[in-house]
């Protein structure tokens, strides 16, 4: 006996509202006794890690030999449908005893799913919850048991993902199990594994709005001789020396030289993203550089480094353990450029030639967040600078590093049905999902008020004001209704309600995405 799953019209990438349309095929060598065949679509994020057994009293929980390192499991099940495809309800009926006789040969069972939609908004979209302590009898004496203590969020259906080891694995997959009458008799299972890409949320409206990182320097003073003077400087006497007569700068010349008053270059380095700062797989950054001088110096500005690097933060969980990776993705790497910006505007903007022609690879996963996995991401750019005077180049170089928090999207934009189904729901839905994502903090000192937008001139590290467009009558976050105007005694809307039943998939091209599991026959 083999039971192995085939999909119809199977796609390199899945992704929410996509129907997963196949068959169970069950071959038989000899007869066999079955009682049912069922299919599962699934999906569970899991997390390994090992360190420290937690400490009971507080003492540090020091780790004297190798036996005493823990190695922590957690496991949630973030997407679940079950469905019997056999036997059918008119066969459940009329069968008494459940227990059906196959012949030998190949039997298909075709089964039929659909991924349901994730928005931000939705009350929720994947199947993990919390669990309740239980209540336990002994003796009369009701105690109860302690209850799951892990973190359970409700949001957007992950990314697959296998990372760091196996310490971060998400997969989705079909599973398809026989089930046999006798206990002492194993069931028939395998697994088929395809990869996930979500939907994004829905986009803000364009504006003309940047969220920018900006650092301020200031070169080494720039001087220039001038025309020998006419005159000698009388140097005061001291221990070391007698009160005489000397020329600066030669050994008793009397036709010295002096030097020009010494003349500072402060220059300001911007990195600057639109607002909010999103970022789309397998597309380019949408990034600016900008370098300002900040008063009028003869020098020039040269460019000598330039990297760009996306850097992912992934938060690993196990019960106790918490672990944080940091993995770079170096998008470009320029030295030794020697680029000579522009000498006459103040305002110079670093051409766009060096990254805007490279998409982000396709390893790429979008930002997310679940029960025991959560990655977010940020935009590194390092900068270095010279200055000179001429074609004179001074040895100085600085190195100015701009760090940017984004978000990172799929590129898989959600129907225009669907979101009309969620415009047109009985209530909004408002909370930490709801609002949209906020420009970053700024690294800055105070800007020219001529160069920047208005938003740049917050003050550094304090985050815009979000001010959402909502019912004043339903209070944001707060878990409390309105005192004049009470919630009505009704239920919340359901999934069902909240979204159209007929939306179709998702239509257009999908995004290029891969990782270390593939699509195919797992193991039983």
């Amino acid at each position: 006996m083999s039971i192995r799953i085939q999909l119809q019209d199977a796609r390199s990438v899945y992704t929410n509202l996509d129907f997963i349309r196949g068959k169970a095929i069950l071959s038989l060598t000899r007869a066999e006794d079955i009682t049912a065949v069922n299919v599962k679509l699934e999906g569970e994020s899991k997390s390994r890690l090992e360190g420290d057994p937690p400490d009971p009293f507080g003492f540090g929980g020091i780790r004297r030999r190798r036996e005493d390192i823990v190695t922590e499991t957690e496991v949630h099940k973030i997407l679940y449908k079950a469905v019997t495809v056999f036997p059918a309800t008119n066969l459940q009926s009329a069968k008494r005893d459940g227990v059906y006789t196959f012949q030998p040969g190949q039997h298909d069972f075709p089964f039929d799913f659909k991924v349901p939609p994730t928005l931000v908004a939705l009350p929720f979209n994947n199947t993990c919850v919390d669990y309740q302590p239980a209540v336990v009898n002994i003796g009369g004496l009701q105690m109860q048991a302690p209850g799951n203590r892990d973190r359970h969020v409700k949001k957007t259906l992950p990314p697959t993902l296998h990372a760091f080891q196996d310490q971060a694995i998400i997969r989705y997959y079909i599973k398809a199990t026989v089930v046999r009458p006798a206990f002492y008799r194993e069931n028939y299972r395998t697994e088929y594994l395809f990869p996930f890409l979500p939907i994004e949320p829905p986009r803000p409206a364009p504006n003309r709005l940047e969220s920018y990182a900006r650092r301020q320097h200031q070169f080494a003073p720039v001087g220039q001789p001038s025309a020998p003077a006419k005159s000698s400087i009388k140097q005061p006497p001291s221990i070391f020396r007698k009160g005489s007569q000397l020329a600066v700068g030669s050994n008793a010349s009397s036709t010295p030289t002096t030097t020009a008053p010494l003349q500072l270059c402060n220059i300001c380095i911007d990195a600057r993203l639109p607002d909010p700062a999103i970022v789309t797989c397998n597309e380019p950054l949408p990034l600016r550089i900008i370098i300002t001088k900040l008063n009028e110096s003869p020098a020039s500005i040269y460019l000598q480094l330039l990297q760009i690097e996306l850097v992912a933060n992934t938060v690993v969980r196990a019960h106790h353990l918490v672990r944080e990776n940091l993995t770079s993705t170096v998008l470009t790497s320029k030295s030794n450029m020697r680029v000579r910006l522009s000498e006459i505007d103040k305002v110079m903007e670093i051409d766009k030639g060096w990254w805007k022609d490279i998409p982000l690879p396709n390893t790429i996963a979008p930002t997310f967040d679940t029960c025991n996995i959560s990655r977010t991401y940020f935009v590194l750019v390092k900068v270095g600078l010279t200055h000179g005077l001429g074609d004179q180049t001074f040895p100085e170089l600085t190195v100015h590093t701009l760090k940017m928090p984004v978000s990172v999207y799929s590129g898989i934009r959600p129907p225009q049905a669907l979101l009309q189904a969620m415009a047109e729901s009985r209530r909004p839905l408002v909370g930490p999902q709801a609002i949209p994502p906020t420009s970053p903090s700024k690294i800055s000192t105070n800007p020219p008020s001529s160069q920047f937008s208005p938003a740049a001139a917050a003050p550094p590290d304090v985050p815009h004001p979000v001010i959402l467009d909502h019912d004043p009558s339903i209070p944001i976050a707060t878990g409390q209704t309105h005192p004049e105007e009470p919630y009505e005694d009704e239920a919340p809307p359901t999934y069902q309600e909240a979204i159209a039943e007929g939306i179709g998939p998702v239509e257009g091209a999908r995004r290029d995405y891969q990782h270390r599991e593939g699509g195919g026959p797992g193991g039983a």
